[in-house]
């Protein structure tokens, strides 16, 4: 099979859609020469990265190239939006084209269309995003439920929810293939080591694009609290890059009076994420929803004990290896702080049964389910014919 894979969002300062597509793809080249893959650093209508040709997943294999659509923004955006009638041609003729940036291509003719369905958040909580992003994922996810010839959810609970939103789907044309950490128990460096002359020994530890669905705002609020309890308490470290709609998340801080107990770190490396996961009191995931929770699975493969939601995919993830909360209590929040802090017992039970959770996830796991679904949708008529 020949087939063609957005790795659009795989390049610099990437996030989960983009670790999704780069750890999806390294897996698929990994497992043999069967198959060829020709990789699209410019990917859809909406998304734009101007060092994607650089920056972006690239491979010395001889079944695996590269075929870059559009030299600028407008070029690419022009091809995706007005697909040409030799489209498919400049694509290279693959036999699929597996997009994995909400984007979803329309005109394919010949070419089957599986599309990676990450959450519908967007249409659940619309006030946890900007206008431009709910319209440009709405836009995709509709029209993947009218012409993909197959649909990869990262969760049954994201399966769940498109099912429920879009019934006129083909049941047996969506199916889960879990996502899972990049990081094993013995991956990394001791590069991370260079915080330690910014953090204490004990810290607790949030991952994640600041961004409202993440519920940063009521986990201060639930840390400030502890700090009250407990003045000489260890410092919460936010670890991620700038999202939307908290440019003045700082200025909350501030306002709680925590600024001197909050570590903002911004975006980091592999390896001092590596480093602030294996080394964190607990990691503390409190968001409001998720299609899948990579961070949760990240931190669990690195030994952490973890506090997340109990809504959405987050108990599908993280099993019986976690302490869980509801996120829209601070008190919740601040209540399972204090007993990780006061009963060590617990917190030890729960970093002993992290990573034994976070074996049931694995990219090579993934890409074999990834694979059977391309096996299978060649061979089956395409979704409108």
């Amino acid at each position: 099979m020949k087939i063609g894979f957005d790795i659009s969002q795989t390049g610099k300062d990437k996030a989960g859609c983009g670790y999704f597509a780069d750890s999806l793809i390294q897996s698929l080249a990994a497992s043999g020469q069967d198959n060829e893959y020709v990789l699209y650093p410019h990917f859809g209508a909406g998304f734009w990265d101007p060092t994607g040709r650089k920056t972006t997943r690239n491979f010395d294999l001889n079944n695996v190239s590269r075929i870059v659509i559009g030299n600028n923004f407008h070029e690419s955006q022009a091809f995706w939006k007005y697909f040409p009638s030799d489209g498919e041609d400049m694509l290279g003729n693959p036999d699929i084209v597996h997009a994995n940036n909400f984007f979803c291509p329309l005109a394919l003719q010949e070419a089957k269309l599986v599309y990676t369905l990450y959450d519908l958040a967007f249409l659940l909580y619309p006030e946890f995003t900007s206008e431009q992003n709910r319209w440009t994922c709405y836009e995709g996810v509709f029209n993947a439920s009218c012409y993909a010839d197959f649909i990869v959810s990262i969760s049954h609970y994201s399966r769940k929810n498109f099912m429920e939103i879009f019934p006129h789907y083909p049941a047996d044309r969506i199916r889960v293939a879990y996502p899972a950490s990049r990081f094993s128990s013995m991956s990394g460096s001791e590069q991370g080591s260079a915080f330690k002359e910014l953090i204490p020994d004990k810290f607790w530890l949030a991952v994640g694009t600041l961004e409202p669905r993440k519920n940063i705002r009521r986990l201060l609020t639930a840390y400030a609290a502890f700090i009250s309890g407990n003045p000489h308490g260890i410092p919460l470290v936010l670890a991620g890059g700038k999202g939307w709609l908290e440019d003045d998340l700082e200025e909350f801080i501030n306002i709680l009076g925590i600024s001197g107990c909050v570590k903002m770190l911004g975006y980091v490396s592999d390896d001092e994420l590596i480093w602030l996961y294996r080394n964190c009191f607990a990691f503390i995931y409190p968001s409001v929803f998720e299609g899948f929770g990579l961070p949760v699975v990240e931190a669990l493969s690195l030994g952490a004990a973890v506090i997340t939601s109990n809504t959405t995919s987050l108990p599908e993830i993280a099993g019986n290896a976690a302490c869980y909360v509801n996120s829209l209590e601070e008190k919740a929040i601040a209540a399972a702080m204090w007993k990780l802090m006061n009963d060590n017992d617990y917190r030890m039970k729960l970093k002993s049964l992290s990573k034994t959770q976070s074996l049931k996830f694995s990219w090579d796991r993934c890409a074999s389910e990834v694979l059977d679904i391309y096996r299978e949708v060649v061979k089956r008529p395409k979704l409108n014919s």
